[in-house]
């Protein structure tokens, strides 16, 4: 077995590790920051373990809402004028992979098996790590104010198409189930095989505490290069020096893109910048979690309070947050829950803005580098990142010790950037 270094102690990479161990490799896990720690999107995550989320970002007449998109800083989704020269070749293939229902399709069945069964594996690997509580498995609820945008949702014909199943619920049984909730919302399904985390920050350092007990060793540091001799990894260039190692796995979030490039794969990588609001004792909220339709948000008890987190925004790594979209998630929190205290101090509601790794099509990146098999790509997951993270660690040690991969990769590879 090979020295293995991860780049990355997100959820991805410190699930990468675990199973990297339980192969038998030697492990080193590399990252700047504290794993689950307040700086990484593991921590920001809304917690939904989403395993029906196949549906790409981009879907077919997503291009005419592009003016809307620029003219609107605080929309769901938002594209800063400055940012759009760089994003725009990104854009252009976002908007290009789902301009067809059969392209999002495509997507749809590559993403079924990563995410399918997420709540139970992440199940096990809690326990394995002394946290079961934090994961449940009681479905989510997704709720419209009526039936029509649920009908017209090609999502959602496109879910029953892959072996997605829900129970589809009135008005009066919203109720029984959320009696808190606004009466606005008039329909709902509940996806009984998807569940959630109730503190992705608590759980990704039990992940990376478990993964050290059983023998890797973890490196402060930050990695700016891959170092290949002779169609070999030799290294692992960082701050602190190179970390001589035999194979590596690329798991560093939107900080991926550098890693690649400087093995001559110029992936197009991109952040969707996400933020959430949490709200400590809020005395209301709901007893399932929730994605509301009209708010693009989902809402999640949270050990830390009621959580609700969405939206995206393009505007690179280093622009700084526009705050004002997470006071919009606070809002449409208040205007969910209607007994929510409206004067709430402040010093109880937390925000929170990071970084979602995305390419364009909507499907991460799990392969090899061009530049040798020693190196394995698991970043860019989007939105499915805390719920695909389960399955793509399994993956990455099945790379990593040369055995057939337990889910058809060929959706996933980095050549079809190449």
């Amino acid at each position: 077995m090979r020295h293995v270094v991860i780049i990355g102690a997100g959820a991805v990479g410190v699930i990468s590790a675990i199973e990297a161990l339980r192969d038998g490799h030697r492990v080193t896990l590399i990252d700047p920051g504290e794993p689950g720690g307040t700086q990484a999107a593991s921590y920001g995550n809304a917690g939904w373990l989403s395993s029906h989320s196949v549906i790409p970002p981009a879907e077919p007449g997503t291009w005419k809402k592009m003016p809307k998109y620029l003219l609107d800083p605080l929309g769901p989704l938002a594209i800063r004028w400055s940012y759009l020269p760089k994003a725009l070749p990104w854009l252009i293939r976002y908007l290009s992979s789902g301009w067809t229902e059969a392209r999002v399709e495509v997507t749809a069945r590559a993403l079924r098996p990563l995410l399918k069964d997420a709540p139970s594996l992440h199940k096990k690997l809690a326990e394995e790590a002394g946290v079961p509580d934090l994961i449940e498995r009681n479905g989510v609820m997704h709720i419209f104010p009526s039936r029509v945008p649920f009908d017209s949702d090609l999502g959602w014909r496109i879910r029953k198409r892959v072996g997605i199943n829900w129970l589809e619920l009135s008005a009066d049984e919203i109720r029984q189930r959320e009696p808190d909730l606004h009466p606005r919302y008039t329909f709902g399904v509940l996806v009984e095989e998807a569940g959630r985390c109730r503190n992705p920050g608590k759980y990704i350092a039990a992940l990376a505490e478990l993964a050290v007990s059983r023998g890797a060793q973890r490196v402060t540091a930050t990695a700016s290069a891959l170092k290949v001799q002779g169609g070999k990894l030799v290294g692992i260039v960082t701050e602190r020096g190179e970390i001589a190692c035999e194979a590596a796995v690329v798991a560093a979030g939107a900080r991926s893109k550098a890693l690649a490039a400087s093995v001559g794969d110029k992936l197009p990588l991109e952040t969707e910048r996400g933020y959430h609001v949490a709200i400590e004792d809020p005395g209301t909220g709901p007893r399932t979690s929730i994605m509301a339709s009209d708010a693009k948000m989902v809402v999640n008890w949270t050990d830390e309070g009621l959580r609700a987190a969405g939206t995206v925004e393009i505007a690179g790594l280093d622009a700084p947050p526009n705050w004002k979209r997470a006071e919009i998630l606070r809002d449409h929190l208040f205007g969910m829950f209607p007994k929510l205290a409206k004067d709430i101090p402040s010093s109880r509601i937390k925000t929170w803005f990071g970084h979602r790794p995305s390419m364009p099509d909507g499907r991460p990146c799990i392969g090899y580098a061009r530049a040798s098999k020693d190196i394995v790509y698991a970043f860019g997951h989007g939105h499915v990142g805390l719920v695909g993270s389960a399955r793509t660690g399994r993956v990455v040690a099945q790379l990593l010790s040369g055995r057939e991969p337990e889910i058809p990769l060929a959706p996933f590879s980095p050549d079809r950037f190449l």
